[in-house]
């Protein structure tokens, strides 16, 4: 795959700097999706009155939903398009946290490394990612680890 107009690769990445996604409102129907394509359909998440009963009062997002969420809102800045080669990992995933219908969420990337691999053509980028929703509370948080495109010679 040709790489993106705007994508990067792993030798662009500065350390230290901060990539912002757009914003995304999570709601029902994407739970419902979510709950479909995934076999998970915990009361928490798809029953409105068992949730209203529940620890939060009402139906929440599912935690698997919101990381895959930030997945495409990372995806949607166009920068891994095309030398993004594969996710080495996923470390200290954090849901702290519910994202409740009709929350708006927002990811942040934070690039803590960016060093060629024992490839040449390869890189390694990793970055902290966290999500906030629209009063500024941290909903997720983790370390993820890409293995990259190197510059082509």
């Amino acid at each position: 795959m040709a790489a993106g107009r705007f994508a990067r690769y792993w030798q662009d990445f500065e350390v230290g700097e901060v990539i912002e996604t757009a914003p995304r409102t999570i709601e029902g129907g994407d739970v419902s999706l979510f709950a479909g394509l995934s076999g998970d359909f915990n009361p928490l998440h798809v029953n409105a009155v068992d949730a209203e009963s529940g620890a939060f009062g009402e139906r929440i997002a599912h935690g698997l939903l919101t990381l895959a969420v930030t997945s495409g809102q990372i995806n949607q800045t166009a920068l891994l398009v095309g030398t993004a080669i594969g996710i080495l990992g996923l470390d200290k995933v954090r849901f702290s946290n519910p994202v409740r219908f009709g929350d708006t969420i927002f990811t942040s990337v934070k690039v803590t490394e960016a060093r060629a691999s024992s490839k040449a053509s390869r890189g390694v980028v990793a970055m902290e990612v966290k999500v906030e929703n629209q009063r500024d509370e941290v909903v997720l948080t983790y370390d993820m680890t890409l293995l990259m495109a190197g510059k082509p010679t």
